[in-house]
């Protein structure tokens, strides 16, 4: 089966009408989309953190138990950080879910083939994992009622989401790693934030 979905429109279909989701970004072109979905202090974009957008949620979804926490990633990401899958089965978050947006390449150093062209099941990894609710996404009609699961069921929650493998625009998200953690931290904790 080939990729048709387009990750731009994806992201950004999982991020209208978001409310207080709490998202983190994973390194690269998903930071790039949710920054392209509109900038907001709920997200945090990871600079540099390869393979730590899951672990970064799962402390996140850990810490906040009562907010709905989105981690979206790339393939070559999470490939980095399948062992952050046994430990959030283990520790079984129902206010977490993982959306990962797999076009099969490591978009940043050069559009080089992940392991998921050669067919690794992220999402068979991730059941496997004890994350029960986890699936793999080729068509409009799947993508539906993988973002109902990725908003609304109980987690943990992973949706391995195949996008077409294409060169867009960045859109980047603020740089400043000091700027991004304190105004996340105001606006997942108010007041408060500043008071700590």
């Amino acid at each position: 089966m080939s990729a048709i979905l387009k990750r731009r429109e994806i992201v950004a279909a999982l991020l209208q009408e978001r409310g207080e989701l709490l998202v983190v970004a994973g390194l690269g072109s998903t930071a790039w989309d949710v920054s392209a979905a509109g900038d907001s202090p709920l997200s945090f974009p990871l600079w540099g953190a390869m393979g730590a957008a899951a672990m970064v949620g799962l402390g996140l979804a850990l810490a906040q138990p009562a907010r709905r926490v989105l981690v979206i990633t790339g393939d070559g990401e999470m490939l980095m950080g399948l062992g952050s899958l046994a430990t959030i089965g283990v520790q079984r978050p129902r206010n977490l879910a993982i959306a990962v947006i797999d076009n099969e390449r490591y978009g940043e150093t050069g559009m080089q083939a992940t392991h998921t062209a050669s067919g690794v099941d992220l999402a068979g990894v991730a059941r496997a994992c004890g994350l029960g609710a986890s699936a793999v996404v080729w068509t409009e009609a799947e993508f539906a009622a993988a973002r109902k699961a990725l908003l609304g069921q109980p987690g943990p929650v992973l949706m391995q989401i195949k996008v077409l493998a294409e060169k867009i625009p960045l859109v980047l998200p603020p740089r400043d790693g000091g700027l991004l953690k304190a105004r996340f931290r105001r606006a997942v904790l108010g007041p408060q934030a500043d008071a700590e």
